[in-house]
């Protein structure tokens, strides 16, 4: 660390290093020479050497053991990749600043010191000299130039006797004087003086003016005046964009130039250009930033405003949520905070309630209640037309050209719905709007000859209680009296017709302007979420612009004020801060004067002899006029050359924009702005709306917090004079825009008339010279936007260094990094702390820092793609081998079991062949009993038949009856009939059910089917390894089967007839899902017996057919039960049982039609042989009652 002490103020080390730096140089003999580093200054020069407490850089922050790492390998480190910060004049430090300080007199750093006396005395010269003394810039190249062009006879511009320049063409010169040739072809002889000249026609329409070539007025009016006519509204001076204002449609905006501006595809200056680098440097360097927009009244700093909002809602995220919120704010704060001007239809104004000057009107918000709230909303407010309220009618201005006020009503309840201000609110915010619209139509009646007054009763005053939430009696009484206190006693005094007009006033603007505030924060509620996530914010400012009328009162005057503290700022920032800096660095820089409108700040607020200490002095004492106020501010500021005492009580301000005559006739009244604590006490009453409790409330802790700062004897309501709340506003404001970058905006106004198109040379020269355009333009030509500390710089490109300039110091490393790489002399100097850079050089060294960047990364990622490569292989291969094991290891289980399962299903195979032969010996054996039993069975029914027939008489015995014996008989033979055919009814019902048993079987035998063939499927999936050996065993069980086959046939062909009840199985299956078939106990011995009773029967062939049928489908269904099984295993079962069952459908019906005929047949022939029917009789019931089908 060097360290400066009184034994070496001879020489200091930084000396002795700076000489052996220029003999180093000196002997290599390098042609492109560094400008020499600064030298001691003087004792007496602003510049000088850091104090000891803030030595200079030894280090670049870079350890030891860094230092000896390859400059590649410094280069990736994340510290090192600070950015650049580009176009910025200065850091600055911000002191906290208590209430009603100004805010820049604590921001001024311990290092800047002070002026030398002999500084502080020009200074005070050039105060007391005439404006017209003061430069205001000073045209570049010098007179040379214009010699050049005198004797070239070039283009150049002509001042003529009316002031105006017009372009021209030098013809002859004659000493001072000059023959110009203007562009309308006439000549005018023009001092030399008057002569600036003009830039080529190439440079005509550019889009920054510091490309110019010639930095003049004319130049730069033309220039502007060329892009106005191109409907080219923005141009760049330096830092500041330059707005025209084009009074119409230009179609410069939309989703399309925002993507276009964030993508970079375009880079002509525009309100997006700047709107995108206050949010990149905010996302990047995590400082809060303020866009900043100024201009006069009606130069469009509001539709300017609107622009950046549009286009930051757009990029971080679009049209939903919190950038919806933030644009609809807009249309929030336009209604309530902008009223029609005489010079502007959508102004930002100050107070704007009570009072109208003419052609103007009040807030938007009373036109736009009045025009477009519904008729429920109109009956509960008691609204009425704009034109009958008092507070509105007063200026004969009710409506704008082209403004439908219904339309923004709408689309306010829209905004007010979307920052999420719930309809109560709403409701109660209109009502106070309707309260005021009342207050201001109450009038007063005059009692007596002191002018005592009384409130009219009228609908007003009624009107006016109902909605602010009070009794009638107490507004009247609030309006009406004051209360003084003498002693322990409070004393009503009756107002007279002023001061109760002024407390109506009063209390009307405190309820418009609590209201206000309480909606800017429910706003700010509403928004804060945003930052809360961010912690960063940008701040868009538009504030009420300049103001100038033929009448100027207080609010121009406080109005002017804030235009004054913006336009300080805008000096500090672009002028001052840069200045400062340059020279306590101790840089060769020429100082640029430009237009310091301190001594005009120092007029309106320092104390206690400013402007506002004035005017509040005055205002408390209660028979103070405007006269003596305008006798005060004359004999305490006449020594300001700011400020002028004129006639009739009014005074002048020169301010920055210009001269502005005010008059004082009102300046006390609304300074005070008096709420006598009747209102205050009323308002605090009011019980049917919150609203008003609010502001009382808010009011009463505000009087609290500054009661200590005014007199102890003051009443306990009375607030602080408007004027020193808007200069503690106004503080408040620029504190906060202090912690922020700025970027600044400049709205020009092209006419007063708001004509398209119409560009007045001469009210666009005065807006320019105003807000220091030029000088700014000439600080940003002449100037180092780019400035980086040795430590920074050194971190950031000390790597492009050889490794032997590695180790040095800073300053030494960043010099060394300049010549590397050939940094023209003139385009940077260094500094003490800083190297300082023109516009743009930094640009080469960043390309060469890439391409050393990119071909590290390239190294790097060869290098790494390569150990990466060799580690996959590795790791592949020891994947593979353990791959390997692990599926040889599940390999050997799988197969131990598979084999395991092969041994399950061998033993499970064998199990069920033993059960299937012991199944197949236990059906032997139980149809071998049935056979038997049905056999004797049908032997006892034969003998029964013997038995029952021999008493029965014969049909030779019939035949030989008696005739009176036949009708007997018949009766007898025709109840057997009868009796048959009920049999026959009863067989029928029995197949039915018979035939409804099948058809359960047949979904039996389907649902076991399936599971059949699942367990098949599962079978074979288990043993399709075990085929080989399973084949033997198949060849095997299939002989034995085939043995065992005829025993089957056999028990097949048996007789099968048993009791009508009896149910016949068949053979069995192990799961016993055969379907069961079920026949009658009619055997084939009744059928022949009937044969041999009678040939030519017709139930004959019937009987032996049925038999021959049963006998089919009992084979038919053996052979099913063997596919069941599994013998044949060839067939479909399910097609065979639905062809089966087809073909028994077909019979049968074709079997009761015949049987139906034989019945009709047997029938005739009983009626035409009563023998022969007797003798055949017992033929015919057999077969009936045997098979009993129908």
């Amino acid at each position: 660390m060097l360290s400066i002490s009184p034994d070496s103020l001879a020489r200091s080390s930084l000396e002795e290093m700076l000489d052996s730096l220029r003999r180093r140089d000196e002997n290599e003999k390098q042609k492109d020479m560094p400008p020499p580093l600064p030298a001691r200054p003087k004792a007496t020069s602003r510049a000088r050497l850091p104090s000891a407490k803030r030595p200079l850089p030894t280090s670049s922050g870079i350890g030891e053991s860094e230092k000896a790492q390859t400059p590649l390998a410094c280069s990736v480190q994340k510290e090192d990749l600070k950015r650049v910060r580009r176009k910025s004049f200065g850091t600055k430090k911000v002191k906290e600043m208590g209430p009603g300080e100004a805010p820049y007199i604590m921001a001024t750093s311990p290092e800047m010191g002070h002026k030398p006396k002999s500084e502080e005395k020009d200074t005070a010269k050039l105060a007391n000299s005439p404006p017209a003394a003061v430069p205001r810039f000073r045209v570049s190249q010098g007179g040379d130039n214009l010699e050049y062009f005198i004797k070239k006879k070039l283009s150049v511009w002509c001042r003529l006797h009316n002031g105006v320049w017009e372009s021209g063409q030098i013809q002859s010169t004659s000493g001072e004087k000059a023959s110009v040739l203007l562009s309308d072809g006439s000549v005018v002889t023009v001092p030399t003086q008057e002569l600036l000249p003009a830039n080529p026609d190439i440079l005509e329409g550019v889009d920054d003016l510091i490309q110019l070539s010639y930095l003049n007025e004319p130049s730069v009016l033309h220039n502007l005046h060329y892009r106005f006519s191109q409907d080219i509204l923005y141009s760049k001076a330096g830092p500041v964009l330059v707005a025209v204002n084009p009074f119409k449609d230009i179609q410069l905006y939309g989703d399309d130039f925002i993507t276009a501006y964030r993508q970079n595809l375009l880079d002509s200056p525009h309100v997006y250009a700047v709107a995108d680098a206050a949010y990149n440097e905010m996302m990047t360097d995590g400082i809060n930033q303020s866009i900043i927009i100024s201009g006069e009244s009606g130069a469009g700093k509001t539709e300017t405003a609107k622009i950046a909002m549009q286009y930051l809602a757009a990029v971080v995220g679009g049209s939903g949520g919190i950038e919806s919120q933030v644009l609809e704010t807009s249309c929030i704060l336009e209604a309530f905070g902008n009223a029609k001007t005489a010079r502007n239809d959508n102004s930002s104004r100050f107070s704007r309630v009570v009072q109208l000057a003419k052609g103007e009107r009040s807030y938007h918000i009373f036109y736009q209640l009045c025009a477009g709230a519904p008729s429920g909303l109109r009956g509960r407010l008691r609204l009425k037309r704009a034109c009958d309220y008092t507070y509105l009618n007063q200026s004969d201005c009710l409506v704008i050209h082209d403004v439908d006020d219904a339309h923004k009503f709408h689309m306010l309840m829209g905004a007010l719905d979307t920052v999420r201000i719930c309809r109560h609110d709403q409701e109660q915010v209109f009502e106070m709007l309707a309260a005021v619209l009342w207050l201001g139509n109450i009038s007063f009646r005059v009692i007596d000859h002191e002018n005592h007054i009384d409130v009219v009763a009228d609908e007003a005053v009624s009107n006016a209680a109902c909605l602010i939430g009070c009794g009638i009696q107490d507004l009247i009484l609030a309006l009406s009296t004051h209360s003084i206190q003498a002693g322990k006693e409070k004393v009503a005094k009756r107002l007279t017709l002023r001061q109760a007009i002024d407390t109506r006033d009063s209390l009307a603007k405190f309820i418009y302007g609590s209201l206000f505030d309480w909606l800017v924060e429910k706003i700010n509620l509403s928004l804060a979420t945003g930052k809360q996530h961010t912690g960063r914010s940008i701040s868009i400012l538009d504030i009420y612009g300049f103001e100038s009328f033929k009448r100027n009162s207080f609010e121009q005057f406080c109005i002017n004020y804030a235009n004054e503290r913006l336009q300080q700022h805008f000096n500090r920032h672009l002028f001052k801060l840069a200045q400062e800096e340059y020279e306590l660095d101790g840089i060769d820089w020429t100082k640029i004067d430009f237009e310091d409108n301190q001594d005009c700040l120092d007029l309106i607020e320092k104390k206690p002899l400013g402007l506002i200490s004035l005017l509040d002095e005055e205002s408390k004492f209660p028979k103070a006029t405007h006269l003596t106020f305008a006798m005060k501010l004359k004999q305490h500021l006449k020594a300001n050359r700011c400020f002028k005492g004129e006639r009739g009580g009014a005074f002048s301000i020169r301010h920055y924009a210009g001269e502005v005559l005010y008059e004082t006739g009102e300046f006390l009244e609304k300074n005070r702005d008096a709420l006598h604590s009747e209102i205050v006490q009323l308002l605090s009453s009011c019980t049917a709306c919150q609203l008003p409790q609010w502001f009382a409330s808010v009011l009463e802790q505000s009087e609290k917090l500054a009661s200590s700062s005014f007199q102890l004897r003051r009443p306990a309501y009375q607030k602080q004079s408007v004027s020193t709340k808007f200069k503690g506003q106004l503080f408040k404001l620029m504190q906060q825009l202090e912690g922020t970058t700025p970027h600044f905006i400049r709205c020009i106004k092209p006419n007063n008339k708001q004509i398209p198109g119409a560009f007045e040379k001469d009210l666009v020269l005065e807006q320019l010279r105003a807000c220091g355009v030029l000088e700014v333009v000439r600080i940003s030509r002449s100037g180092y936007p780019t400035r980086m500390t040795h430590q920074e710089f050194t971190r950031r490109y000390g790597f492009l260094l050889p490794e032997n300039n590695a180790c040095q110091d800073p300053l030494s490393m960043s010099v060394a990094i300049l010549q590397q790489f050939g940094i023209l002399p003139e385009m940077y100097q260094v500094g003490y702390k800083k190297l300082y850079f023109r516009a743009g050089q930094i640009g080469s060294l960043e390309d060469v820092r890439k391409q050393v960047l990119q071909g590290t990364l390239e190294l790097q990622k060869c290098f790494r793609g390569h150990r990466a490569r060799q580690y996959f292989n590795e790791l592949k291969e020891g994947v593979v081998t353990l791959q390997s094991y692990v599926r040889g290891e599940i390999a050997r289980k799988e197969c131990n079991a598979l084999l395991r399962l092969k041994e399950q299903v061998a033993c499970k195979k064998l199990n069920l062949d033993k059960q299937l032969t012991a199944v197949v010996q236990i059906q032997s054996v139980i149809r071998g009993w049935l056979v038997r039993r049905r056999s004797s069975h049908v032997r006892n029914s034969k003998q029964s038949n013997v038995s029952k027939r021999k008493p029965g008489r014969r049909i030779s015995e019939v035949k030989d009856l008696p005739p009176e014996m036949l009708p007997a008989v018949v009766e007898e033979l025709q109840k057997r009939v009868v009796m048959a055919e009920v049999a026959l009814g009863r067989k029928e019902r029995e197949n039915a059910a018979l035939r409804e048993q099948v058809q359960q079987f047949e979904a039996r035998w389907l649902e076991y089917e399936s599971k059949m063939k699942s367990m098949e499927e599962m079978w074979q999936n288990q043993m399709a390894s075990l085929q080989m050996s399973l084949a033997a065993a198949r060849k095997s069980l299939i002989a034995d089967n085939t043995i065992g086959q005829p025993g089957k046939h056999q028990d097949a062909q048996s007789p099968r007839f048993y009791d009508s009840e009896d149910m016949y199985l068949g053979p069995q299956t192990p799961d016993a899902t055969t379907p069961p078939m079920r026949y009658l106990n009619n055997g084939i011995e009744s059928a022949a017996g009937g044969d041999k009773n009678g040939g030519h029967d017709p139930v004959s062939p019937l009987v032996k057919e049925f038999e021959q049928r049963k006998r089919n489908f009992d084979d038919e269904v053996q052979a099913m039960i063997e596919v069941k099984s599994g013998h044949t295993p060839s067939l479909n079962p399910t097609e065979e049982v639905r062809k089966l069952k087809h073909r028994f459908e077909v019979w049968k019906k074709d079997y009761k039609f015949r049987l139906r005929e034989a019945r009709a047949k047997a029938q005739r022939m009983g009626h035409a042989e009563d023998e022969k029917h007797r003798r055949n009789w017992n033929g015919l019931r057999g077969p009936q009652s045997r098979f009993g089908l129908c």
